[in-house]
């Protein structure tokens, strides 16, 4: 058994490399056939230079992606059959005798290394690349100051959460995945709470937003969409890059609007409310919720599993990892974590699937509420903006855009409009 699922661990890391280079190399292919020609439906708003801009960048994009997919799967092999894990377990066994500080220290220094071998593609990919296209706002200095509050914010909120479920995997006996998916939630539950008034103004500033025209104007169609927020907020996205967006966070009293300053610049204000008409759908159709609903679901799953493999000496085994006693809580969990996206990538194109018939649901409630045609135009905008490509690979988009291809997109929304 244990040669048995080391095979079908390597076949499984092979087969999601090979796939993940293949799209990315099926992307660039595809935009590039495509690049001399804006689409019929964007050649009036869309000029060939920019284009071919957004089929630059998002070629070069997709190329930096390759180091990352081969990172990760050398990160994952050296740790696994290449022994990393029972260096890191040794080292912290000669200095921690308390099984759930060793265990805490073995996970958070295995994440801990492979945060720090993805800094310099980061790095690369925020002043090359960004710069290079020119929405790069931040200096190497904010940069590294990111990092560390994010940093320090993982470790506050993260060691928490793993001491509890550690403890939990220790003390509650077979049962314990139930006790620690209700922890799971707690914890989640928690962070979108505080997300808005805590957690987002350490990286941004935001300030009420002062447009008393636009002001009215979206309270207006709040009011008629019946959405209450606590308040319609500007945030300072330029400081840090020239892309724009808008979204609303957190729940219950805790709920906010949020204006990139970028996009206000950008659009008018009739544009500006289709926009937000989009976001409230997906407050009205509650979004937000069945997608916390079905991610709940799916961690049950993931820990009802994981207390399956807990206890198979095969599953250490057959990924290469030595341990003296089987189950063995904070191991299990460590490899579970790790191998888990290998085993589950293929299914990304149902949740791309999933998310795309919310936008497309948003798009209709915009329409409904607002305006098709000016949610065009802000989209078209935004596309132009953000050098989005407007021909992506459609097996490319399938596994990884959230939202639908511009084409498709807009010809939904041209139907809504004429219906």
């Amino acid at each position: 058994m244990m040669q048995t699922f080391t095979l079908i661990f390597l076949i499984a890391i092979l087969l999601t490399t090979l796939t993940q280079v293949w799209l990315s190399v099926r992307h660039i292919r595809h935009v590039r056939t495509h690049q001399d020609r804006v689409p019929e439906e964007f050649a009036s708003q869309i000029s060939l230079a920019d284009h071919k801009k957004a089929a630059d960048y998002t070629c070069a994009k997709t190329r930096a992606g390759y180091p990352s997919i081969l990172l990760h799967a050398g990160l994952l092999l050296a740790f696994t059959l290449g022994g990393g894990l029972n260096i890191l377990s040794e080292f912290w066994a000669n200095w921690l005798n308390d099984s759930l500080a060793h265990g805490m220290a073995l996970i958070v220094s295995t994440f801990f290394i492979m945060s720090v071998a993805e800094i310099p593609l980061s790095y690369y990919r925020t002043f090359v690349i960004e710069e290079q296209y020119g929405f790069n706002k931040m200096t190497p200095m904010m940069f590294f100051t990111d990092l560390i509050k994010q940093s320090a914010l993982g470790l506050v909120l993260g060691v928490p959460l793993l001491f509890c479920v550690l403890w939990l995997m220790e003390k509650m006996g077979e049962s314990w995945w139930l006790y620690a998916w209700f922890a799971w939630i707690a914890f989640n539950l928690f962070v979108l709470a505080i997300f808005p008034t805590w957690i987002a103004p350490l990286f941004n500033k935001f300030t009420p937003l002062e447009d008393a025209t636009l002001k009215a104007r979206i309270e207006q169609l709040m009011k008629k969409c019946g959405f209450k927020a606590s308040g319609l907020f500007v945030m300072d996205g330029s400081r840090r890059s020239n892309h724009g967006n808008a979204y609303f966070t957190g729940f219950g009293k805790t709920k906010r609007i949020v204006f990139f300053d970028t996009l206000l610049s950008r659009l008018n204000p009739a544009e500006i409310e289709a926009v937000l008409a989009h976001e409230l759908g997906h407050f009205k159709h509650r979004h937000v919720i069945k997608r916390i609903v079905i991610s709940f679901a799916m961690s049950l799953a993931f820990f009802w599993i994981l207390g399956y493999l807990m206890g198979q000496s095969w599953f250490y085994q057959g990924l290469g990892v030595e341990v003296a006693s089987v189950p063995s809580t904070a191991m299990a969990l460590l490899l579970f974590f790790l191998v888990m996206p290998v085993f589950t990538f293929l299914l990304h194109p149902v949740s791309s699937i999933y998310s795309r018939k919310h936008e497309f649901e948003a798009d209709a409630y915009a329409a409904q509420n607002s305006s098709a045609n000016d949610l065009i135009h802000a989209l078209v905008k935004l596309y132009q903006d953000n050098a989005a490509t407007l021909t992506p690979d459609p097996l490319h988009s399938a596994f990884y855009d959230s939202h639908p291809p511009a084409s498709i997109r807009v010809a939904h929304l041209q139907s809504q409009e004429q219906a």
